[in-house]
């Protein structure tokens, strides 16, 4: 018979050529607790599911011996298949898979078991809820031992939270400590790719209790630490109040969605919103001041996208958005108004806005106001001044300067608006006939 270690190698390579990784488990253990004149058995873990073994290998069968799918039978030699580690965020020590529950088995029985092996662990393939116990209970829960659960991969760590975001759960006490303990863990070893993977699974309306508990937990320190800075940074929220912006910022990302519901990239616009501040911060007079904050927000802003593998499109959105999120934040004249609607996004603008309003109280002076202006926007521009001036006025009515010009001013203005006077000799017939009807009253 030929050497069953030299055959399970030549296993490895035929699947590592075809594409595959592919290793036998331990071989200086396997061949320890190898019986002299038993069968032969040999653990191969590989990331090639049961269709491509068969295809390679067309005598393999499935297997019914605990977390291994595929065993193979060849010149005397068992030969049973489980699943390496495929998953990028996992601890680098769970990459290699040390012993098998056979493996175990064997060890127990020879009362050998090495102390870091009393917990064996195969990898699976990730499913969606894997690694954690069944939402229903209440709680967003990691499976067995929260820390080992974990370890297998880090990324539980961002979807634990992305769960207890979208479902409104509160994270079980023991796995939250986990998530603390393995934050560091999470950005050493979790992709940014795969962190915004699952942040993309946020609903826009949950977005801002997702990024609550990223920086409690610390993930936002080391992830977006321009944003977690801003806990440090205090600006006034009344005469007598104080806040921080990270604190506002928060706020604003609740309430954007309620005006537009699942504008995830118009949410996350509120999260940078007021990135700037911590660069153009400046203590003055008992007060804090940030002039040219969106500007520069705009700026970080672009750098933070591209870290964060944003798309160009994505990032010239949002960077739009914080750049111009103060136009509509004081009252516009006509042609401040009309300037704002040119902008792209306007309406996204108008309702970052109406959140900033309600994050600081609700006063909605300035915000009413352009609402207002706003509906002017679609009378030409040309006709929201008079078409005649006051000295043009003074001519065709026959009057001296005095406070009858203006009235007559206003009134031809109004049917201006209104559609009545649409050109000038219309407006020169209105001044002449106006001033007749009050000469006759």
């Amino acid at each position: 018979m030929s050497d069953p270690y030299k055959e399970a190698i030549s296993i490895c390579k035929t699947l590592m050529r075809n594409g595959y990784d592919a290793y036998v488990v331990n071989a200086r253990m396997q061949r320890l607790v190898q019986d002299a004149d038993g069968l032969i058995e040999l653990d191969i873990a590989t990331d090639i599911d049961f269709k491509g073994l068969d295809r390679l290998f067309p005598t393999i069968e499935r297997s019914d011996a605990v977390m291994a799918f595929a065993k193979l039978r060849d010149d005397g030699v068992l030969y049973r298949f489980y699943p390496t580690d495929i998953e990028n965020g996992s601890h680098p020590e769970e990459c290699v898979a040390r012993v098998t529950p056979r493996l175990l088995q064997k060890l127990q029985e020879r009362g050998e078991v090495p102390h870091n092996m009393a917990c064996p662990y195969i990898p699976e393939t990730e499913v969606h809820t894997q690694g954690f116990d069944d939402l229903d209970g209440g709680e967003v829960k990691l499976s067995g031992i929260p820390d080992e659960t974990l370890k297998r991969d880090y990324l539980r760590a961002v979807r634990a939270m992305r769960f207890a975001a979208n479902y409104h759960l509160p994270i079980e006490p023991n796995s939250w400590m986990a998530i603390l303990r393995g934050a560091r863990r999470v950005l050493d070893y979790v992709s940014v790719s795969d962190i915004m993977n699952e942040w993309r699974k946020v609903e826009a309306e949950n977005m801002a209790d997702f990024v609550r508990l990223l920086f409690d937990s610390m993930i936002l320190h080391g992830l977006l630490p321009e944003v977690a800075a801003l806990s440090r940074v205090r600006q006034r929220r009344s005469d007598t109040e104080w806040e921080t912006v990270f604190d506002r910022t928060l706020a604003v990302m609740r309430h954007y969605p309620e005006e537009l519901p699942f504008d995830w990239l118009g949410t996350l616009s509120c999260l940078f919103h007021d990135v700037g501040k911590l660069y153009t911060a400046e203590f003055f007079d008992d007060g804090w001041t940030f002039y040219q904050h969106h500007r520069v927000g705009a700026k970080v802003t672009r750098k933070i996208l591209n870290r964060l593998r944003f798309s160009p499109g994505e990032i010239d959105l949002v960077c739009h958005l914080v750049r111009h999120h103060r136009r509509f934040s004081y009252m516009l004249t006509d042609r401040g108004i009309r300037r704002f609607k040119a902008l792209d996004e306007y309406p996204r603008l108008m309702e970052i806005e109406r959140a900033k309003v309600k994050a600081r109280g609700g006063n909605y002076t300035e915000f009413n106001h352009n609402m207002k202006m706003l509906e002017r926007t679609d009378t030409p521009e040309e006709m929201l001044e008079p078409l005649l001036n006051g000295n043009e006025i003074m001519d065709f009515a026959g009057l001296q300067p005095g406070p009858a010009v203006g009235v007559i001013r206003e009134a031809l203005l109004k049917a201006q608006v209104a559609g009545e006077v649409t050109s000038i000799p219309d407006a020169v017939e209105f001044v002449i006939r106006y001033q007749e009807r009050e000469a006759l009253g």
